[in-house]
């Protein structure tokens, strides 16, 4: 086959599911009574018209299978089509009206945090629009209220709330990075600043806590960016920068809420315009769609703009002029929630295609891209998943080996790393990029001043 990819481990599928510590000790200390009453409680209490329609009206036709990557990279297993996961899961909590078993709620965990990216590919090629990343949700809810969530991602969702960022990053530390920053920046630009607290500013930018804890670097090309195009902007000093929210994907909602209101807090102190996002989908999901809701607002309080938006912007209006195309052959990844959760697919290929020489793209793209494999919260369940993972993704590797690109542009941060072990693991021999990055490296670094002509 043309598209064979290489696999180090020469494995193919997965023989022995891997355990988890915090699952099993969650798992032992459950009673038979405490697992009933709690799944008819999310069931009855948690539920509405909308979860009734989606379990009464699928009709088993198994259409939702060639959409999902896990079925597709199992050799079509039905066991891993996305309504294979909702019998597996949901529909037997249904039957047996709560009462299953430890074994059965392993597996329920199994499924629902690493085997299903809750990507809503399935939802386009359902006949009824069952969206079972929903149903799959609603799963992860009844285990987190059995607290029997898998540790990386519980371990990340406890530093949210007890810290307001993912990353235990210490309000002192996060000056410090960003003050490093801004010395470093400023030997390209003698005055550019990352300004703190700014009351008023026409944009208040975001950015998920790995980045100051492992990227910093993101945040530099970020401030270059923002000065070379005259961007009047600011960052919190105070918790509430973070935008991430894995909250929204243990199925603990309270503490979305929670972390979403901070976020909004921060904006609404410093009486900002709106809010930019850095290159992060799920962030974004969790900013523009899922927290709001947590909190009662149908909408978010501010104008949210994802970065991708953000650059299309600065291209399109001569804020930030490309100096010289990009030369490497690309390919573009479409994050789920960019992507079929906000219909930006046509502005990065836009904003691709103004920035590099060749382009090239996946089959499928756009909406109908395959899942990066990490999304979702499933890179954030931690190592011990990762063999798994990477099985699961072998229909990905395949995409992307088919494109022949030298690099590969993610503007997402779980697509970014999830991809990177995908490239890694099947040696695909392509490097991994930000839309941040191709950006700084082709731009010019005059600075635009409102007087300048745009295009």
């Amino acid at each position: 086959m043309p598209n064979e990819i290489k696999i180090k481990d020469e494995s193919t599928t997965v023989k022995e599911k891997c355990t988890d510590e915090a699952v099993e000790t969650g798992l032992a200390r459950l009673t038979p009574e405490r697992i009933k009453n709690t799944i008819n409680q999310v069931l009855q209490d948690e539920t509405g018209p909308r979860f009734k329609a989606y379990v009464e009206t699928c009709m088993h036709c198994g259409l939702c299978a060639e959409a999902c990557v896990y079925f597709l990279s199992n050799d079509r297993d039905p066991a891993f089509s996305p309504a294979g996961k909702v019998k597996q899961t949901i529909w037997e909590m249904l039957d047996k009206k709560g009462e299953v078993s430890i074994d059965f709620l392993r597996r329920a965990v199994h499924i629902s945090y690493t085997e299903c990216n809750v990507c809503k590919r399935c939802a386009m090629y359902c006949p009824f629009g069952i969206d079972i990343a929903y149903l799959m949700l609603m799963v992860r809810r009844i285990c987190h209220k059995l607290e029997i969530t898998p540790l990386y991602i519980q371990d990340t969702v406890n530093s949210h709330s007890a810290t307001m960022n993912q990353m235990w990053v210490k309000e002192d530390e996060w000056i410090d990075t960003l003050q490093w920053q801004e010395e470093d920046a400023r030997e390209e630009f003698e005055n550019l600043r990352i300004p703190l607290d700014k009351e008023g500013a026409d944009v208040m930018y975001s950015v998920i806590a790995p980045e100051p804890k492992f990227q910093a670097g993101l945040i530099y090309q970020t401030a270059t960016i923002m000065h070379a195009a005259g961007v009047d902007w600011t960052m919190p000093s105070t918790p509430g920068w973070d935008n991430s929210n894995m909250a929204m994907y243990t199925g603990d909602n309270e503490i979305s809420g929670r972390i979403a209101r901070a976020f909004y807090e921060a904006a609404a102190r410093l009486k900002v315009k709106r809010i930019v996002m850095g290159e992060c989908g799920h962030a974004f999901r969790s900013t523009y769609d899922v927290g709001n809701r947590w909190i009662g607002w149908a909408m978010p309080p501010f104008e949210v703009v994802h970065a991708l938006e953000f650059y299309h912007e600065l291209l399109t209006s001569g804020r930030i002029k490309i100096a010289q195309k990009y030369k490497k052959s690309v390919t573009l990844h479409d994050p789920c929630n960019v992507s079929r959760g906000r219909g930006l697919h046509d502005m990065a290929r836009e904003v691709t295609n103004m920035l590099c020489e060749t382009f090239i793209d996946m089959t499928p793209n756009r909406e109908h891209n395959y899942c990066c494999g990490a999304g979702g919260g499933v890179i954030n369940c931690g190592p011990p998943y990762k063999g798994e993972r990477m099985v699961y993704n072998r229909v990905k590797a395949e995409q992307l080996k088919a494109t022949g690109a030298e690099v590969l542009i993610a503007p997402c941060h779980n697509c970014h790393s999830g991809l990177e072990d995908i490239v890694e693991h099947y040696d695909l021999n392509m490097e991994v990029k930000f839309l941040g990055d191709i950006i700084y490296e082709t731009m010019e670094k005059k600075i635009f001043k409102p007087g300048d002509q745009e295009n």
